[in-house]
């Protein structure tokens, strides 16, 4: 292997920054699964919008904005495409100032002569219709073959289009013109669209430092030796360019970097290895070889290149690269060493595309547009009784949820029942009724199921579950929360006679019997909310309380039902906490009674991650 070929693989596995050797599972979710024909590419604007753009073959542009099932026409130019096999409309890139000059790129095989048409349009005073107004950039000519079009544009991180042609089709290149820098078939090009050439007389010009401007070959050339450069992307973060390279017989290639003025060995070399075309010249030190390429087994024969995921959803480690096999329908990534099956899909993919947050999406030319997600967990609450299913990491959920993690992900989960509810068990991919611990190794399905106690409403509960925390600082023991829950439904509801009672309660009296007024209200502070009294506050109570124009019990209401902005979110974490406790107590965990430990359980649970602790040390203490 030559020098600049290590250089290369090294920088390639670099670059992609990925820790060993954790690979992600993933999930296909569909985005539009009707409506489209022949659809062979997806995009997005980079305006903010976060709409998709999905070009059909046969020369239509769709625009699905977020939330959207139906894309509409963006663009229709059927009547200038010559569709149909491996031609048609074929690419399309936005401008990188599209949101304030409305530019965007085209890429088709034209009627008559089927040449390949790099055209230039813009966006209407509509935002989801573009001008028909065509303006052509530049022609190719491709007489002979229907074959090897190529058809990818885009944008550089130098602002510059890079265009990925084929080679003119049939098989084995028969003109050679891959490796003649006098023709553009088989080529990368770039060019300046935002500067015409004047002397030209072209509406671009070629960089300056484009390989071949100034000596002999074609100024728009950037890198040679290419059999069909169908799909190609720039790393949004390393800004690093992949070209999957579409093969003869044998291999599918991927190569990266892309090196300026580089001859990637088309048609002399087939992936790694040496054709029978031209054997004289297989000399390994005159041609960039793939970082890595795959032999035509197992029903693979066509390479779909993809990108490097950036997503901010995590669903395969950051600098992954992901591709397809046309004919196998086998998603792949590579992480710098080895290939990996995603999954086999029963799609021919016929591109990749990313959205604006850099998560990925799949074509499937028989006309569906789906997401790659991560494997799902799917939580359900089932029994006569009520309660929530944190996880860690995840959410809170009260009903049911499905929440998507990449392969290999441990989640915690903990049920946590309502007032006058108890926990029953897990179900499904969790057993027994404490904290449940599993890996994602493949989608989950768990059942939470709580059972009523039969004491009292729910609303009877949770308000006497709010007034252990707050006069007592503990979460309730059954019993207790059952007699207050009864007694509250048996008075219609009633607050007022509830509470004053906890308030001259024996428990209150000797916890807070001696204190002054200041001290009191310090302390109700703190166990309701959390903190202590804003100054304003507290001097109104206490103005309150020391003329006899309220009580703790009032305060006590105003603190609990009229929390506003954080404190919201105290009284409910601690309220969860409280009824974690008591629940678990319900279901058999020792009572540890007041002045234990666990009684300080609730008044710290100010905010989820406290909360979250405090229950794994319920359920340790409480045990399976």
């Amino acid at each position: 292997m030559n020098t600049l070929q290590t250089v290369r693989r090294l920088l390639a596995m670099a670059l992609l920054c990925l820790p060993a050797p954790l690979l992600a599972a993933i999930q296909l979710t569909p985005v539009v699964s009707s409506g489209l024909t022949k659809p062979i590419f997806v995009a997005h604007a980079g305006d903010g919008t976060n709409r998709l753009f999905i070009v059909e073959q046969g020369g239509f542009i769709r625009v699905l904005p977020p939330g959207a099932a139906v894309p509409a026409t963006f663009l229709d130019i059927s009547t200038r495409v010559l569709a149909g096999g491996e031609r048609g409309l074929l690419g399309l890139a936005f401008h990188p100032r599209y949101p304030t000059n409305g530019r965007f790129f085209v890429y088709y095989t034209r009627p008559g002569d089927g040449a390949i048409v790099i055209a230039e349009y813009a966006v209407s005073g509509n935002p989801d219709v573009a001008s028909t107004a065509e303006t052509v950039l530049l022609t190719i000519p491709h007489p002979t073959n229907a074959n090897h079009n190529g058809g990818m544009l885009a944008f550089g991180p130098d602002g510059y289009l890079y265009i990925g042609v084929g080679d003119g089709g049939s098989g084995n290149d028969p003109p050679n013109n891959a490796q003649n820098i006098d023709v553009l078939l088989g080529k990368i090009l770039r060019i300046d669209v935002d500067h015409p050439d004047p002397i030209g007389g072209t509406p671009y010009s070629s960089p300056g430092d484009n390989p071949y401007v100034g000596r002999t070959g074609r100024d728009e050339i950037f890198a040679l030796g290419w059999r069909n450069p169908w799909r190609f992307s720039f790393d949004r973060v390393t800004h690093q360019q992949w070209v999957a390279d579409v093969g003869q017989n044998a291999r599918e290639e991927v190569d990266t970097p892309i090196v300026k003025g580089g001859n990637y060995g088309w048609r002399v070399y087939e992936g790694s290895a040496c054709t029978s075309n031209d054997p004289a010249l297989c000399t390994p030190a005159n041609y960039l070889f793939p970082v890595f390429d795959y032999a035509h087994t197992g029903g693979r024969c066509s390479i779909t290149g993809g990108y490097v995921y950036r997503g901010t959803q995590g669903v395969l480690p950051s600098g992954t690269y992901v591709y397809a096999d046309y004919c196998s329908g086998e998603i792949f990534a590579w992480n710098g060493a080895a290939q990996t099956l995603l999954l086999d899909t029963a799609s021919n993919i016929s591109s990749f595309g990313e959205d604006e947050q850099g998560e990925l999406y799949v074509v499937g030319i028989a006309g569906t547009v789906s997401k790659i997600v991560g494997l799902t967990l799917n939580v359900a609450l089932a029994g006569s009784g009520t309660g929530t299913v944190t996880g860690n990491p995840g959410s809170i959920c009260v009903s049911a949820c499905s929440v998507s993690y990449p392969m290999g992900t441990d989640v915690v989960l903990i049920a946590t029942p309502d007032g006058g509810s108890v926990f029953s068990g897990w179900s499904g991919a969790c057993t027994g009724s404490g904290i449940c611990t599993l890996s994602m190794s493949g989608a989950r399905n768990v059942t939470a199921t709580f059972a009523f106690l039969g004491a009292g409403s729910t609303y009877a509960n949770t308000w006497g579950q709010k007034s252990y925390v707050a006069y007592y600082g503990r979460p309730a023991d059954p019993a207790g929360l059952a007699y207050w829950a009864i007694r509250m439904d048996l008075e219609g509801g009633s607050l007022a006679s509830i509470i004053a009672a906890f308030g001259t309660s024996n428990e209150f009296t000797r916890r807070y019997g001696g204190l002054a007024n200041s001290q009191l209200l310090d302390a109700l502070y703190q166990q309701t909310l959390g903190r202590a009294p804003d100054p304003a506050g507290r001097q109104y109570y206490l103005d309150q309380l020391n003329t006899g124009r309220t009580t703790v019990q009032k305060i006590t209401l105003d603190l609990l039902g009229g929390a506003t902005g954080s404190d919201v979110a105290t009284v409910a974490n601690r309220l969860d906490v409280a009824n974690h406790f008591t629940g678990n107590v319900a279901r058999g965990c020792p009572y540890a009674g007041e002045s234990t430990g666990v009684a300080s359980l609730a008044p710290v649970s100010f905010d989820p991650a406290t909360a979250w602790a405090a229950k794994l040390t319920i359920e340790t203490r409480c045990g399976p």
